[in-house]
């Protein structure tokens, strides 16, 4: 190929804004310069500087391209080359052997959001289900959030997020898209621009948005449900209220208006250490601007109460009335806007409800044997880990490593790269990247459906997920059409099931506008069965952990406080050159992020002798880590921020931020609890 062209892509990356690309290939199996496409009206041209350097990802020396198996103990590091057909033969033969010595809910398939791809991320939900294998619950990012957006609006859309550009106000609220959504950003900036909008960020630290507000609020940690109802009393008290709109589209507005007549500046200043007259100022602010655009990001959610504070912040649009307007709204996520019938790639004609679900954020406990977390089944006994890596970003992760190194646990992990999770596997198979394989994205913080083709070939031995799901179940006699599908038959087969274009014809056009089609405003009402929003939601309809959920908005107060043993409150955000533990193997990614770095105030520095550059310890009852520290006036005393899921040997005794976090659920759905955790500190 003498000549260099530019061919369209996907990002696969688990980010809400699946980017329209164009990607250029400068022969069979290269590519060069990674670029934004310019005629997507969303990605309108923008991506983020880890995917305009995705080359340095695909082309790296140390991406794995041949299968291995272990040979020294696990862990150790010790490996040989093997053929893939015979690393598929081992693992198909031990998961074999597993189910008929422990039966099938003994093996665990394991997946998460590595690829947001439909085909090559939910493909193994096809096997699980044809074999009997033990389910899962994928609650690690999403659950929290979800439980509480569909608590009061009852379906998973919102307004369209073009509409920024139209807003007079934009509240972002638990998120940072300097970050880690660029294209937010973007349209921000346009508002600013064109229409003199204001940007307000709610967020416990002064992220890299929030340097660029015009208001920042900073509350303790899981208290922003308190600061949503203060915010709502001054809309009530003051007249910012929109009683009409609320009458014809709310459930009970007048029993939320008495609720919240004691929950005050003054009470909501006390919980969450913000000024009273910093909540008055947002408020008014808020009551006062019909085009207010609330984009909420997922930050806020990961909390023990994080159901409970994302419904409390979705009702204020509805308290204003600004659902009614155009550039006003909110929006958590648009996932339910693409309705695909996924039966052929995840294999839902097959799925048996009997078969036990266990828990994905709960991993650790699960692989250590604590019975509340295996329920009533077996012990797990074999797993194929595809797209995501426990050993770094999961729960308690010392129990995890405890749990994949057990020597009755066998592991196949497939991967990009050698990470922590694939160093203690049995086998390791290498993995294609986003261009050297078909797949269908959607996109939660956007609105279009698009086709990634493959378009180079694959360095090694590479394979994609759908042929390793493929190969395996031939060899265990799994029998599904699915299976006798390549990956772009079924992205074919799906969109003309679920009434979308083509595989061609989507291809060809690039894209497909799915908002469209959908009243991105609920001008028809919500999406709950009296189509109203449920300011007093019926929780039990959302998930089974609801007893004591607050029948109207509130502050849950079921955190992992601060006490006289562990007086601080840690924070565990994304890292703006990371993408969860993607693109931490990459040089130029590594040299901006620095080290792990723990951000404490400079009065607590003071208090505990802790010097810029040196070392603190954190710790809890989970375990402690060793990190360096800098003084940070950028959020309340009291409240510690590290940034980044890095490798657990980036630190300094090879213990990485999630020894700390907790894996106990969520309230009411499950979901990992990241930004909810109790510690203590001491000078290293």
């Amino acid at each position: 190929m003498p000549d260099s062209t530019f061919v369209p892509s996907v990002c696969p990356h688990d980010c809400p804004s699946t980017c329209a690309l164009e990607v250029e290939r400068i022969a069979p199996n290269r590519i060069g310069r990674v670029r934004g496409a310019p005629d997507n009206s969303y990605t309108d041209g923008v991506i983020c500087a880890k995917v305009s350097r995705y080359a340095e990802r695909v082309h790296h020396p140390d991406r794995l391209t041949m299968p291995l198996q272990r040979v020294g103990a696990k862990g150790e590091g010790k490996w040989r080359e093997i053929p893939f057909e015979a690393a598929l033969d081992i693992v198909a033969e031990q998961f074999a052997r597993v189910a008929r010595e422990h039966g099938p809910e003994a093996v665990w398939p394991y997946y998460y959001a590595g690829t947001m791809g439909h085909v090559q991320r939910d493909g193994i939900e096809r096997l699980r289900n044809v074999m009997g294998y033990s389910r899962q619950a994928t609650t690690i990012c999403t659950a929290l959030a979800d439980a509480g957006w569909l608590a009061g609006t009852g379906v998973k859309r919102g307004a369209d997020p073009r509409e920024m550009a139209l807003s007079d106000l934009i509240v972002v609220w638990g998120g940072n898209p300097v970050a880690t959504q660029v294209n937010v950003m973007s349209w921000i900036s346009r508002a600013r621009k064109e229409r003199g909008a204001k940007l307000v960020v709610v967020d416990p630290y002064r992220t890299g948005t929030a340097e660029r507000a015009d208001l920042h609020l900073a509350p303790r940690p899981g208290t922003d449900g308190a600061l949503a109802c203060a915010v709502m009393h001054v809309l009530f008290r003051e007249g910012y209220a929109d009683r009409d709109y609320m009458a014809r589209y709310a459930d009970a507005p007048d029993e939320l208006e008495r609720h919240l007549e004691t929950r005050t500046p003054a009470w909501a200043s006390a919980i969450t250490g913000l000024d009273e007259e910093a909540i008055v100022a947002f408020a008014r602010l808020y009551g006062s601007t019909k085009r207010s655009f609330l984009r909420l990001g997922y930050g806020f959610s990961r909390s023990r109460n994080g159901s409970a504070q994302m419904h409390a912040v979705s009702c204020l649009p509805v308290v204003t009335g600004a659902w009614a307007h155009e550039g006003g709204g909110a929006l958590y996520s648009n996932s339910a806007i693409y309705r695909l019938d996924k039966t052929l790639i995840e294999g839902r004609d097959r799925l048996d409800p009997g078969v036990r679900v266990l828990d994905m954020s709960r991993i650790g406990p699960v692989l250590v044997g604590e019975r509340d977390a295996l329920g009533a089944g077996p012990q797990v006994h074999a797993m194929l880990i595809q797209n995501t890596n426990p050993a770094t970003v999961a729960p308690e992760s010392e129990k995890v490593r405890a749990g994949l190194l057990r020597d009755d646990l066998f592991v196949c992990v497939h991967e990009q790269f050698m990470t922590d999770t694939a160093r203690l596997a049995d086998i390791v198979l290498p993995a294609t990247m986003m261009l050297e394989h078909d797949d269908l994205y959607t996109a939660g913080g956007q609105m279009h459906l698009q086709v990634g083709a493959r378009q180079i070939d694959p360095p090694g031995a590479c394979r994609e997920n759908h042929e390793v799901i493929r190969g395996l179940a031939r060899r265990l006699g799994a029998e599904h059409p699915g299976f006798g599908m390549t990956a772009w038959e079924l992205v074919d087969a799906t969109l003309k099931a679920s009434g979308w274009p083509d595989a061609a014809t989507l291809r060809d056009r690039r894209w497909h506008d799915c908002i469209a089609e959908t009243d991105s405003h609920f001008l028809d009402g919500f999406g709950t069965p009296d189509r109203r929003f449920h300011f007093k939601p019926d929780w039990s309809r959302v998930g089974p952990n609801h007893a004591d959920m607050p029948p109207l908005p509130d502050h849950f107060d079921v955190i992992e406080a601060a006490t006289d043993e562990h007086p601080y409150r840690l924070v565990a955000p994304p890292a703006r050159q990371f993408l969860n533990s993607s693109f931490t193997e990459t040089p130029s990614a590594r040299k901006r992020e620095g080290r792990p770095t723990a951000l404490v105030h400079p009065e607590d520095c003071a208090g505990l002798g802790l010097a810029d550059g040196g070392l603190v310890r954190i710790g809890n009852r989970r375990g402690s880590v060793l990190v360096h520290v800098r003084p940070f006036d950028g959020l309340q005393p009291g409240v510690v921020v590290v940034e980044g899921i890095w490798p657990n040997d980036c630190f300094v005794e090879g213990r990485g931020i999630n020894v700390l976090t907790g894996a106990d659920p969520g309230r009411p759905l499950g979901g990992a609890v990241f930004h909810d955790t109790a510690v203590w500190l001491r000078a290293g």
